[in-house]
């Protein structure tokens, strides 16, 4: 009995000791060594490892060919996919978190996306439109941050999706710009939807429809730890903040720091009013003071104050202005204001236009070109004979745009109000608006000294969902 004894407790010792050797790295404490699988072996990760060697290389063969900043773009999209991998490894092997503790989970993620978006701020290059589709995409990756139906999130198949559309304006601009032009631009664009719509959804539907599944018994994301100061007790920590800020807790926070602090600005102000007699110090306005008794009261305003109010045209301050031709492909139009006689005439259909930065100022395109950018305009009007691909106008207010001749693609995008004026050519022109408002757009009469038709393009829809899906209509307002 006693040899019995002396051997269970050898063997109880032994497992305690192996499961101190494992104490300090290897397997998590907590875990058993069965529930850690290989991610080679995990099915959901050969899956992700198939979708990164198909559509994903397809896109980054196709940018190898191009260069430049189409290159370094697709780099950051590969970033982003091989941290969406290591991040779909640890959650397996990781405790749900707190919303602090999740933000601090996808850090890697998050790093990736902002370095995305960084590529598309400051001056426009001629690869914006690509720059733009990954930036936005990269957003589609984000349905790992899923945890239920309170996170303030579409569910994860309906946030690829959204996610893409988001992105898919601008790849379709890189469609139709090189569709004709250059292959593998066209090659890029393809993979690019290939691997969102229906590779990332497919992927996620058929592996975490409701999010991912968190590991059970493992690690937790380690919580930020901050030195305490020397001479004294470390404070208490500071109240979590939710990675996702909802309506409720704006108003509550709102109105806690409202009750906790002193009135200031306006609140001030008509506090004073209410508890005391501001009137006590101000004059009496006498019969002589009043505008009705005075003599002069005609409000002619001399020919001296109007020289004075009247001066040259003004020039932007966020740089000279410019018309000029660079590397003999592209026309630069930048912070003209005041000027209402501008021309290109020498240009062919091999130069692009870029209008950047102009008010109140007019300019003749008097050649087709192959496309037209007006960015950034205020109150600018451009008339041009045609373009080979497309007329955008791109973050505009109160613009006028003429085509005399043909134009397959004219785009409208953050724009508040756009006048556009089409010709016979191009009135099968595909006008395609987005975040947009007061477009209208004049056709020409069918007779000869017949008025201009205007028609304005629908600001509001309706959404129905009928048989699996949602029908959008522009909405009809009928007078009675």
């Amino acid at each position: 009995m006693d040899e019995k004894l002396i051997q269970r407790l050898e063997n109880a010792v032994s497992r305690l000791e192996a499961l101190s050797a494992d104490d300090g790295g290897g397997v998590p404490r907590g875990l058993p060594a069965e529930d850690v699988a290989d991610p080679a072996s995990d099915p959901a990760i050969v899956a992700f490892d198939d979708l990164v060697s198909g559509p994903l290389r397809r896109v980054s063969d196709a940018a190898v060919k191009i260069g430049d900043k189409v290159l370094e773009a697709t780099k950051i999209l590969e970033e982003a996919f091989a941290a969406l991998r290591e991040l779909l490894i640890k959650v397996k092997q990781t405790q749900k978190p707190n919303m602090v503790g999740l933000a601090q989970f996808l850090q890697p993620l998050n790093e990736v996306i902002t370095k995305a978006n960084a590529l598309t701020e400051g001056r426009r290059s001629d690869f914006f439109n690509h720059q733009k589709t990954i930036a936005d995409s990269l957003s589609a990756l984000a349905w790992i941050a899923y945890t239920g139906k309170d996170c303030g999130m579409s569910l994860p198949i309906a946030h690829v999706e959204e996610s893409w559309q988001m992105a898919e304006f601008y790849n379709n601009k890189v469609l139709v710009q090189y569709r004709s032009k250059d292959p593998d631009h066209a090659e890029w664009a393809k993979g690019l939807k290939e691997l969102y719509i229906p590779g990332l959804r497919d992927y996620v539907k058929g592996f975490y429809p409701l999010g991912p599944v968190w590991g059970t018994g493992a690690t937790s994301v380690p919580a930020p730890r901050k030195a305490p100061a020397p001479g004294g007790p470390s404070p208490p920590p500071p109240p979590a903040a939710p990675l996702f800020i909802t309506d409720s807790l704006k108003a509550s926070s709102s109105s806690s720091l409202s009750s906790s602090r002193p009135k200031e600005g306006m609140a001030a102000v008509f506090q004073e009013i209410s508890s005391a007699n501001i009137t006590a110090g101000l004059r009496k306005v006498t019969d002589d003071m009043k505008s009705k008794n005075q003599k002069d009261r005609t409000g002619v305003v001399t020919t001296a104050e109007k020289e004075k109010s009247v001066g040259s045209p003004a020039f932007s301050k966020t740089g000279p202005p410019k018309l000029e031709l660079q590397m003999g492909r592209k026309w630069v139009v930048e912070n003209q204001i005041g000027r209402k006689k501008l021309v290109i005439d020498d240009c062919d259909a091999k130069q692009s236009v870029y209008v950047f930065g102009c008010k109140d100022s007019v300019l003749q395109i008097q050649g087709k070109v192959n496309n037209i950018t007006i960015d950034k305009c205020t109150k600018t009007g451009v008339v041009f004979k045609g373009v080979v691909a497309a007329c955008e106008i791109v973050n505009c207010n109160r613009v006028e745009v003429q085509s005399q001749g043909s134009a397959p693609t004219i785009s409208v995008d953050n724009t508040a109000g756009c006048q556009l004026y089409l010709s016979n050519e191009s009135l099968e022109a595909s006008i395609t608006t987005a975040k947009s408002s007061e477009i209208n757009v004049l056709v020409p009469a069918s007779e000869i000294e017949g008025d201009w038709g205007e028609h304005a393009l629908p600001e509001q829809f309706v959404h129905f969902y009928k048989d699996g899906q949602f029908v959008t209509t522009p909405v009809s307002h009928s007078g009675g």
